[in-house]
């Protein structure tokens, strides 16, 4: 994982960096913000008492190494689980610093964005983007106990009713597994040609796969000072590798109670409900 630095420009772009320090505002120049949140989204992030700060991105082209995998073994493929993870680690890091310069306290409705190029064989880009907010009244309070702005892919709805029920976001975890799944052998694909039954070495191997992205998920909410993750889901990908090398991604937002100051502050927690109305 890259070390983070708060207030730390090391990995952005200069022009990055001026252009942010700009949108704090100084003297006769006002802030100025920017946001891929909608109308919505927007209205509801200020009546959760945050307002937004600027669009922040960040990114990282990353050349995935080669693993070498045993056609007849299930097995996970470590060099292409630290790629993947590290890949997408460099981006949230770029985006949190971009958030660090604006001087938020968090990012909510984080979107994490895959590409692939044709400039050489294995080469992905991997962006985090999403919208920099600040507490009007507790600033400061929301951010990790490392000291890192709170990362979130919770819409400005979902955070909304997450602070009105007295909790806070922490931290987007992730966890990755690339593993290879046995292929057949020519007496085993005879077997069961034409017949009904479950195929075992598939089962156990995607089974065994989305556990570990699952567990590492987990182990990484805890570590960020999470006490549960909202919003979990697992996301299956093939990059190139072949038909049964496959990456288990699971991704959530990290969330845990405030402390009984900050409780008593929003003790005028109401009925969730969105925007429009709608129960």
């Amino acid at each position: 994982m890259p070390d983070y630095v708060p207030g730390s420009t090391a990995n952005l772009p200069s022009g990055a960096a001026e252009r942010l320090r700009a949108m704090r505002g100084a003297g006769d120049h006002p802030a100025f913000f920017t946001s891929d949140l909608t109308v919505d989204e927007f209205l509801l992030v200020e009546q959760a008492g945050f307002q937004a700060l600027g669009l922040v991105l960040g990114s990282s082209i990353y050349h995935v190494g080669f693993q070498w995998q045993k056609w007849n073994v299930s097995q996970e493929l470590p060099v292409l689980t630290r790629a993947m993870y590290e890949a997408r680690e460099l981006a949230m890091t770029r985006m949190e610093e971009e958030a660090d310069l604006l001087g938020a306290d968090g990012v909510v409705g984080v979107r994490l964005v895959f590409k692939q190029y044709a400039m050489d064989e294995g080469v992905l880009e991997f962006q985090a983007i999403g919208t920099a907010i600040q507490h009007r009244d507790r600033k400061g309070s929301f951010r990790t106990k490392d000291n890192r702005p709170f990362t979130s892919d919770l819409s400005g709805q979902d955070l909304w009713k997450l602070v009105r029920a007295g909790y806070r976001p922490v931290s987007l975890s992730m966890g990755a597994c690339v593993y290879h799944i046995a292929h057949l052998s020519f007496m085993q694909a005879l077997k069961q040609a034409g017949r009904n039954q479950e195929m075992k070495v598939y089962t156990e191997a995607t089974y065994a796969a989305r556990e570990l992205a699952l567990e590492r998920m987990q182990a990484e909410a805890v570590q960020r000072g999470g006490t549960g993750v909202v919003g979990a889901r697992v996301e299956e990908s093939n990059w190139g590798w072949g038909a049964n090398a496959i990456e288990f991604f699971a991704v959530g937002t990290a969330v845990t109670r405030m402390d009984g100051a900050e409780l008593r502050l929003l003790s005028d927690v109401q009925q969730v409900v969105t925007f429009n109305g709608a129960g």
